[in-house]
This record gives structure tokens, C-alpha cells and sequence, in this order.
């Protein structure tokens, strides 16, 4: 396989002696990711042929890849073997969207993913603000996106996505980001989003929001400040959306 020539020509840099090794382990998986030696929806080797590759146990790989597993990163298909997590699964779907129907039952009703319909895209230098959330210089530009997103009851949130240029080299002025833009990063690039960092507080709508919402002037929304961050922990999204208050929620499940 071409992931264990690659580990192969490496050389003993990339075996495994200290512990605690299934840590070891899951970091060269997830630095193959990273370097897309693994695709999102790629059959993994078993583990015997990890382990082998990587000089531990068979035990050691299983768990490694169960961390990984539970992370959302891979996902494991009965009977078929273990694959990359791709972001259209529904678990990897929603696992970074929380925002709920007030009238829903936690317990027996599934969110609804909200569709998007595009308002604006420009490219510019990147701010001073945007220059310390993707570490990027002053003469750097960035791709900007507003978009409104709608249940099927209507419009339920505004959003403002800003994405550094250098990540994503072939946008055009006529790029349209997809739905999932998740299920695009990884595709399309490459781009794993690993978690999300999220604020949240309450805020006063602007004008041009409320009246895209459906709200009264200075509605109280609910603003989410998001940075998408990648398997190798930059940053490669920075989201601001301001969500009607008045029938939703967010909710969040600790464990």
C-alpha cells in the first residue's frame, strides 16, 4: 500500500518506542490523514497491517483507532472494516450543529439540517482581526461569504464565513460553497475539520439581519463566534452567525 511505502521510506523516525504507545500510534494515523495519505471514505488496512507497519501490538492499533473512532474521525462498518470518517455521515453531520427547534423532543426528534441560500462573496485583505485567527500576514487575502440558512419553517440564522485564501487556491469570485461545507473541505482539499471552538452571547440584530430573519428591529439573536479548527490545529474557518432566539435553541449534550 501506498501508506506503508510512505511510512517504509520514512525510516525508524516513525516507529514507536515510547509510551504510552497507542497515543504513539493514533498520532502517525492521524498524521497520515493530515498528509492525505488517508482519504475521507478510504478503506483502512486491518489492523494486523498497521500494527505491523507501526511495530506495536495488534491491541495497541485497536486502541488507537477506537480514540479515533470516537473523535469522529474514523468510523467503523460492520462486517466491512474501518474507513475515514467523511463528513456527509450523519453523526460527523451533526455533531458540530446544535441549534434545535424550541417544540422538539430531545429524546425522539431529529434536528433539521438547515439549507443555505447565498447574499454575498468578496475577497479582500485580511483585517488585522483575521490576520491573529488564521496567523496570516498583512498582505494575505481571505475568501468572505454571507449566506441565510431556513428550516422548513423559514429563515433561521445569518452567517458571515471567512476563510483564508492561501487554504483554498482555486476559488473564483463565482465559487459557491455547497450545504456541508465539511463534506467540501475534506473532499475537495483535503481539510479535516477536527473540532470546532465556539462563543456564544446574546446580542441586538442589525437592521439588514432582522429583516432577513423575519424579526422586529433590535430583536435580541443569539450570535455564535466559530472557529473550525483542522487535524493539525490551525484554524481554518472563522464563522460568525446570528440565530433567531425566538423558536430555537442550542443545546449541548457533556458526557
Amino acid at each position: 500500500m501506498a501508506a506503508t511505502t510512505a511510512m517504509a521510506s520514512s525510516g525508524s523516525s516513525n516507529r514507536i518506542e515510547a509510551q504510552p504507545l497507542y497515543v504513539k500510534a493514533r498520532n502517525i494515523m492521524v498524521n497520515r490523514l493530515i498528509a492525505g495519505e488517508w482519504r475521507p471514505g478510504q478503506l483502512l488496512p486491518s489492523e494486523f497491517s498497521i500494527a505491523d507497519d507501526l511495530g506495536v501490538s495488534q491491541g495497541t492499533v485497536r486502541k488507537a483507532m477506537d480514540d479515533m473512532t470516537a473523535q469522529g474521525l474514523l468510523v467503523r462498518k460492520q462486517g466491512r472494516g474501518t474507513y475515514v470518517a467523511e463528513a456527509e455521515d450523519n453523526s460527523i453531520l451533526f455533531r458540530f450543529y446544535r441549534l434545535t427547534p424550541d417544540d422538539s423532543d430531545a429524546t425522539t426528534d431529529k434536528a433539521e439540517f438547515p439549507e443555505s441560500d447565498y447574499l454575498a462573496q468578496s475577497q479582500g485583505q485580511a483585517t488585522k482581526q483575521e490576520q491573529d485567527i488564521f496567523l496570516l500576514s498583512s498582505e494575505d487575502m481571505v475568501w468572505r461569504f454571507e449566506r441565510l440558512r431556513s428550516d422548513p419553517l423559514g429563515p433561521i440564522l445569518w452567517e458571515r464565513l471567512v476563510l483564508p485564501a492561501r487554504q483554498f487556491p482555486d476559488f473564483t469570485p463565482t465559487t459557491r460553497l455547497p450545504n456541508n461545507v465539511y463534506q467540501f473541505y475534506s473532499s475537495r482539499y483535503g481539510i479535516i475539520v477536527a473540532k470546532v471552538n465556539e462563543k456564544l452571547r446574546a446580542v441586538t440584530a442589525p437592521q439588514n439581519v432582522s429583516q432577513l430573519l423575519g424579526l422586529p428591529d433590535q430583536a435580541p439573536v443569539l450570535e455564535i463566534d466559530r472557529r473550525a479548527v483542522a487535524l493539525n490545529d490551525q484554524v481554518v474557518e472563522w464563522r460568525i452567525s446570528l440565530c433567531r432566539s425566538d423558536r430555537l435553541h442550542y443545546r449541548n449534550e457533556l458526557k
